[in-house]
């Protein structure tokens, strides 16, 4: 069964408004003036660099300086008390989280303070047994071997009651984390965090590995001070020996890709691109089943192929795997751990598919008002570890915030969640609004953990969704993708290619171009992936380009060969076998504007026809036996394999490939009606032109000219006048 987002069209903005006279101004000074194309100008406009000078140090980067690390709060102190630390041969251990944040996290401050001579280990808590921060099981492991200065990373600061424990069994700590903070913090030697509300760092979005990273320059700036060495050079040596691990966590976090994180992503790209760690360069090689990796880095490279790898260790087994690869100076062992984390993301991926089909199934028979706000939905044997991705593939796909709560290996009936939001409700927010029904929770405006007792989720479903009836507005509810601007295919060329790859990286703040296509001849549809997506081959203007759509089987397109199309996508260069050629990445895609309006006329004229109004021989409105034996064959079979739901416009463009014959849409409607007057069939009409069919699974042998519904559009057809 579809969902409602499924079977109604998201809404499409642009971006560049071609109507304003003063930005089509300032494109065309960009664009003369830095001798690039219209079409990067616009997307330098859009990013807010609107004069020649501002856009030529983006290009090369200018903007983006560090800051001084001691104008962070509690840096000082940090510095200090981990020197000390060391100093006197304390035994210290760094307490992380179990995602690529935190394993990055973990593993960068590893090998400083390895460096450094401390007598350091790590703890990462595991995700099923003990959930998410800093326990007081942990803290018993950690001061049992002797551990006198935990310093947390990616985790600590909401941990008051556990560093006070901490502190009662004489251990200190060292809080660096990125999460919001709240009112009271940890009673900790230092507390690292940007967020701080007395704290007067001027970039606030690092990731936790960006603060882990703060500690070591400032710790890297008092060690060259006090030996007399350059400062500069020192800082310069830490960006080449661990900006790798600060970009890998700051992508994985998705985390704004602006200021400072945008100076540590590209300087990361650039290390793993010429001197890349062993442990990283084993991880591309396995996920490339032995291929090489691509020949040019990005974040999307890494966001999409390299961090789910490293982020299954912690979902589906140990988080420990992902830091040992990253700590490996083995080939052999770096090989191994790599080829481990291949398959915990195969098993992590199959899981994932298993439970999205089940929260899908609870969505659809939820009452109506407990999906109209925040979509909260909970189960005995989902995986803890896996049920924050699913929740961003509900909220992706609905449109609305949502929170899966597992009971899986939960004791005294407390559940663990994992929410994801949309922009305009700040998940933190309202889960504090509803704090008296929790047992914990953190997390950020759009993503968030929780703890919460079986008896307690009724009443918190209820009180989120009328939380988000108060709060969160109706423009916030729909699904809306952004494109920059229009593009032709004419204007789809390598130079264009070239110049958008110069604003990288991309990533949250500084997304990847999209671009509209609009009415577009399909020429060529043809499965890819066993089935899984479809590549497309389309032309305008006598220009022909190939568009790849991933996630989309080609019975799902909302369109068939020879039909006009609009396109949302990116553009991308694809090498295969040493040649490089453009490509469509598509994000989205709908029959023409020029089709809908063919559509909705066809539509008009069969509530017409419907309502008694005749009509002539030449509109081939009413269907013959073969017709509807077209019609019957293709959905028994379709529903036969589960596809249950079509759109009118699918529906009819799937005939057309199926059967070879052109069917309009009163000609459909007609053939639908007949089918369910004589029992073959039954549907259910979810919203306008989204059918829901079910089969009659033993049906007899019927007479056609039984069906009353034929008969009477019949007698509506005027005789020809030829």
């Amino acid at each position: 069964m579809g969902s409602d987002s499924e079977y109604s069209e998201k809404q499409w903005r642009l971006l560049f408004r071609e109507d304003d006279p003063e930005a089509k101004r300032a494109v065309a000074e960009l664009s003369s003036a830095m001798g690039v194309t219209p079409t990067t100008a616009k997307l330098l406009f859009l990013r807010g660099y609107r004069t020649v000078p501002a856009a030529e140090r983006f290009f090369r980067m200018e903007n983006e300086t560090p800051h001084d690390p001691f104008s962070m709060r509690d840096i000082r102190p940090a510095v200090e008390r981990v020197r000390r630390a060391i100093e006197r041969k304390e035994r210290i251990a760094i307490y992380g989280d179990y995602d690529v944040d935190g394993v990055t996290s973990t593993s960068l401050l590893y090998l400083y303070l390895s460096e450094y001579g401390a007598d350091v280990g790590y703890y990462i808590p595991s995700r099923g047994k003990e959930g998410y921060g800093v326990s007081k099981g942990a803290i018993d492991i950690l001061h049992e071997k002797g551990v006198s200065l935990m310093i947390t990373v990616d985790t600590g600061v909401t941990a008051v009651e556990e560093i006070a424990y901490a502190a009662s069994l004489g251990m200190e700590t060292v809080v660096t984390d990125h999460h919001e903070c709240r009112p009271e913090l940890p009673a900790a030697c230092a507390v690292v965090n940007p967020h701080r509300a007395d704290d007067e760092y001027p970039f606030k979005e690092l990731a936790g590995v960006g603060v882990a990273f703060k500690l070591v320059c400032a710790m890297e700036t008092v060690r060259c001070e006090e030996e007399g060495k350059s400062v500069v050079d020192g800082i310069l040596r830490l960006c080449n020996d661990y900006a790798d691990l600060v970009a890998v966590g700051t992508i994985a976090d998705v985390m704004p890709v602006t200021d400072e994180n945008r100076l540590f992503i590209a300087k990361g790209l650039s290390v793993m691109e010429h001197r890349c760690r062993l442990g990283l360069r084993a991880l591309m090689e396995s996920a490339g089943a032995g291929r090489t990796r691509p020949q040019k880095l990005t974040s999307s490279y890494i966001g999409f192929t390299i961090a789910p790898r490293m982020n299954a260790a912690g979902r589906v087994a140990d988080a420990s795997i992902a830091v040992e690869l990253l700590l490996s100076d083995s080939k052999e062992q770096a090989d191994a751990l790599a080829s481990r984390l291949c398959e915990l993301n195969a098993e992590r991926q199959a899981e994932e598919n298993r439970i999205a089909e089940t929260a899908f199934r609870q969505i659809e028979t939820m009452p109506k008002e407990e999906r109209s706000g925040v979509i909260v939905l909970d189960h005995d044997d989902w995986h803890q570890g896996i049920i924050g991705i699913v929740s961003s593939r509900v909220t992706e796909r609905y449109g609305l915030p949502s929170i899966l709560i597992t009971y899986d290996g939960a004791e005294d009936g407390v559940g663990k969640g994992s929410g994801r939001s949309v922009r305009g409700l700040n998940l933190v927010e309202a889960l504090s609004a509803c704090q008296d029904l929790l047992v914990r929770f953190g997390g950020h405006e759009l993503a968030a953990g929780l703890s919460v007792r079986r008896r307690d989720v009724p009443a918190l479903r209820r009180r989120l969704n009328e939380y988000a009836a108060e709060h969160l507005s109706a423009e916030a509810r729909v699904v809306r993708l952004d494109a920059d601007c229009e593009l032709s295919v004419r204007d789809m060329t390598m130079r264009l290619a070239e110049e958008i790859g110069r604003l990288e990286p991309f990533g949250n703040g500084n997304a990847a171009p999209s671009f509209v296509l609009r009415d577009a001849t399909v020429l060529k549809i043809v499965a890819m992936g066993g089935g899984k997506h479809a590549r497309i081959t389309v032309e305008k203007d006598g220009v022909s380009v190939t568009a790849v759509w991933f996630g989309k089987s080609v019975s799902e397109l909302p369109f068939g060969e020879k039909d006009l199309a609009d396109f949302l996508f990116r553009l991308n260069v694809n090498e295969y076998n040493g040649s490089c050629t453009l490509q469509m990445i598509l994000q989205d895609a709908r029959a023409a504007e020029s089709e809908s309006k063919r559509f909705a006329a066809e539509k008009k004229r069969f509530e017409e026809i419907e309502a008694g109004s005749s009509y002539s021989a030449e509109e081939a409105i009413l269907p013959d036996r073969s017709d509807i034996a077209v019609v019957y064959q293709f959905l028994r079979s379709e529903t036969g394999n589960g596809h249950t739901g079509f759109s009118m416009r699918r529906l009819l463009a799937q005939l057309s490939r199926y059967g070879g014959v052109d069917f309009c849409y009163a000609k459909l409607r007609i053939i639908l009606s007949v089918l369910r007057e004589l029992g073959l069939c039954d549907y259910t009409e979810k919203i306008p032109d989204y059918f829901l069919f079910d089969f009659c699974r033993t049906p007899s042998r019927t007479d056609l000219e039984q069906s009353s519904v034929l008969r009477r559009f019949r007698s509506q057809q005027r005789a020809s006048t030829f």
